[in-house]
């Protein structure tokens, strides 16, 4: 077998068996890799089904719990501000991995940006690098 006679010595093999040599090298170590993925999904998924219990959320539930925000909510907020709402309902939720019928926005403000000059510039020119 090639692989075994290059096992003890490479001096010896001609140069189109380096090369077939090298590239079963190459394929076996490829098929070691992707059997490692395999099974390294395998136990992700496995461990996703015995300990990963995904929430559950009853649209029922939740269009009953929006109707109540709505009422209770629409005289603290302006309508300007629907939009941000939404926006800030919908990122928190995806942060959270839950629908947006479990979040209540109650109250938004706006946070001073106390970063100094060179820090505003230095990320103003990172993204105007980017674009």
């Amino acid at each position: 077998m090639l692989l075994e006679r290059m096992k003890y010595s490479m001096d010896t093999l001609t140069t189109g068996e380096k090369i077939v040599a090298s590239l079963q090298v190459t394929i076996i170590g490829i098929a070691i890799v992707f059997v490692a993925l395999l099974a390294l999904y395998l136990v992700i998924r496995i461990m996703e089904k015995t300990i990963g219990k995904p929430a559950v959320c009853h649209k029922i539930e939740c269009e009953e719990q929006s109707t109540n925000v709505k009422n209770n909510e629409i005289a603290e907020v302006e309508i300007d501000n629907a939009e941000l709402v939404a926006v800030i309902a919908a990122a928190i939720s995806a942060t959270l991995n839950t629908s947006t019928c479990n979040i209540v926005v109650k109250n938004i403000r706006r946070v001073n940006n106390e970063s100094p000059a060179w820090a505003k510039a230095g990320r103003t020119e990172q993204i105007g690098s980017m674009l």
